[in-house]
């Protein structure tokens, strides 16, 4: 028998706990027409936004920057968060200030040091999700249309 269901206020201090940890994986998935891609990167929590670097020439960078928008996985199966997240702004890395300190700051690398060739992409979360067990689908989702419902 499952744990009893966390508290919705309970879940938004998690997922929050989760985005600043240091080196925050997750999995991002985007599409370029109707090819998915997905793929594993580490992620910042940086003034209400998830912070990601990757290759400017990379699908997701090109996939981002063409539809504005991505799907962000945290956590293992039996502790998942799904945000839906909007494309707020892209980075040069060089140009990148407080947006790199704070990547730098929170990861086990600095894209920065990586070369012109990086970008940090700025990402809004607009829908957030997160649950355990199937107790806690019912009470799932603690984010919408970019406004915390608890």
């Amino acid at each position: 028998m499952p744990d009893q269901p966390r508290p919705r206020i309970r879940r938004k201090s998690d997922v929050l706990a989760r985005l600043a940890a240091p080196v925050a994986d997750c999995w991002v998935a985007t599409a370029g027409g109707d090819e998915p891609y997905l793929v594993p990167l580490t992620a910042a929590w940086h003034d209400g936004r998830i912070i990601l670097a990757t290759s400017r020439r990379s699908p997701t960078a090109r996939n981002i920057t063409a539809h504005g928008r991505a799907r962000v996985g945290l956590g293992p199966t039996r502790d998942v968060i799904l945000i839906d997240a909007t494309l707020d702004e892209t980075i040069p890395v060089a140009d990148s200030g407080t947006v790199g300190e704070a990547y730098a700051r929170q990861n086990d690398w600095d894209p920065r040091e990586a070369g012109e060739g990086f970008v940090f992409l700025a990402l809004r979360p607009r829908r957030i999700q997160a649950w355990r067990e199937e107790n806690e689908l019912p009470d799932r989702l603690l984010m919408q249309d970019g406004a915390w419902l608890v």
